[in-house]
């Protein structure tokens, strides 16, 4: 959504009266009376944050109505007093406040005041997760933050993506896919292990069953189709390779970007002359990794995990503060409880701040550093979110390493990021265009 369009939709719902104008009817009925609320605080007394959004996100579900407090508590949510979220949130040991009217008044003057807004949540989104049939739902920290969470999501894939069932959706998540069909250079290290085989034969009788010549371009296709739904409204969060490879696919419009494993040949040295970056979201201007031999995509990573000539330590990033009232839009995406966080490796751990498009919102960076962390925009109708990094809560990611417990990391700042995204639609005013 664009945020023009988002901030007039906000506007004739802030105009209501009443302490409780996020808690009134839809539009088109009039404003309940202010009543009893729970409040589920975001701050450090909360026990479980990454549960809280999952108790929000099934109220919505229910068709209840919330409000998301902006900038106060660590980004609260404020519900409506039901019986199943109290229910839910014992069960779950989630913090909730019972709160009166006259509670909720005195919240609502505080809000006022100061860099603080209250944004109505309306409906809970539908919510996808791209990956492979045979990919383990441990191996995907967006897809373990939505399971701990409680929150509904399909797994769709290629098949799914080009036969038009994104329209389905309002949120679509992306990880560690390598849409340029080089299979994230794995064969460097992992040649002959029998899930790259698996991967290869997969990625290949798809791309054969779909009509397409290749892994390349069946990745090309998928990626083109991504950026339409985007394009006519849609709300893409991706990690890791996916926030590079993405752009690259998208890019690369005619252009051949593949290396060639089986016989060591790179890819056409010409390829970065021909890159279309007006058809990419967030990136410009990249130097490709031409040669098979080294394990990185492009310049667009500052990190450079797995080119060890190049490869960056890791540091903490640092979310940005934005004004609610102003910028509700980046400011939804940063709602954390901490405002410094360990930095954590991927195979696309950050993006280098010379490759970022006029107009890309950084959400968070290192601070001295060349690269950002967190970055966010708008395309067309819909907006995308890139996230740097695979696992919050494991720095050192490796494949086969065991899955991260979550129920030892409740309150992880990292993974609120990634559930910030998963709400933030639930404040879109329209429907998706299809």
């Amino acid at each position: 959504m664009r945020r023009r369009e988002f901030l007039q939709a906000l506007g004739a719902t802030a105009l209501l009266p009443g302490p409780l104008r996020a808690l009134a009817a839809r539009s088109g009925d009039s404003p309940r009376q202010a009543g009893p609320a729970l409040l589920i605080p975001m701050d450090d007394r909360q026990t479980n944050h990454l549960k809280a959004y999952g108790i929000t996100f099934r109220s919505l579900r229910r068709g209840g109505r919330a409000e998301w407090l902006l900038n106060y508590r660590g980004g609260s949510y404020l519900l409506e007093a039901d019986a199943a979220s109290r229910r839910e949130a014992a069960l779950q040991g989630v913090l909730v406040e019972e709160v009166s009217a006259a509670d909720v008044v005195g919240i609502r003057g505080t809000v006022a005041a100061s860099n603080m807004d209250a944004i109505p949540l309306e409906k809970a989104p539908k919510v996808a997760v791209y990956a492979p049939p045979s990919a383990a739902p441990w191996d995907d920290a967006v897809t373990m933050a939505l399971e701990y969470a409680g929150i509904e999501y399909d797994k769709i894939w290629d098949p799914e993506v080009l036969r038009g069932h994104l329209s389905r959706y309002e949120w679509l998540h992306l990880h560690h896919e390598d849409f340029t069909g080089q299979y994230s250079k794995f064969f460097l290290t992992y040649s002959g292990s029998p899930w790259l085989s698996d991967m290869v034969r997969l990625h290949a009788e798809t791309a054969r069953a779909l009509g397409l010549a290749n892994v390349a371009e069946l990745k090309k296709a998928v990626a083109n189709t991504i950026r339409r739904y985007v394009q006519d409204g849609g709300f893409l969060f991706a990690m890791c390779t996916a926030t590079e490879t993405l752009e690259l696919a998208l890019a690369a419009e005619g252009v051949d970007i593949a290396a060639r494993f089986s016989d060591g040949t790179p890819m056409d040295p010409l390829a970065a002359e021909k890159m279309q970056w007006e058809r990419s979201f967030a990136f410009q201007g990249a130097s490709l990794e031409l040669s098979p031999a080294v394990a990185s995509f492009s310049d667009i990573d500052g990190h450079q995990v797995n080119n060890p000539a190049l490869r960056q330590p890791l540091g903490a990033f640092q979310l940005f503060d934005f004004s609610a009232k102003i910028d509700p839009v980046a400011t939804m995406l940063v709602q954390c409880h901490r405002d410094v966080i360990p930095d954590f490796y991927g195979l696309t751990t950050s993006f280098n701040r010379n490759r970022l498009k006029p107009g890309v919102t950084v959400l968070a960076d290192e601070p001295g550093a060349r690269w950002v962390k967190y970055i966010h925009g708008e395309y067309g109708s819909g907006t995308w979110t890139y996230l740097g990094g695979h696992d919050p809560e494991d720095a050192q990611h490796q494949i086969g390493d065991p899955p991260t417990d979550l129920s030892l990391h409740p309150s992880s700042p990292g993974y609120r990021l990634i559930l910030n995204n998963v709400l933030f639609p639930a404040a879109k005013k329209r429907e998706l265009k299809t």
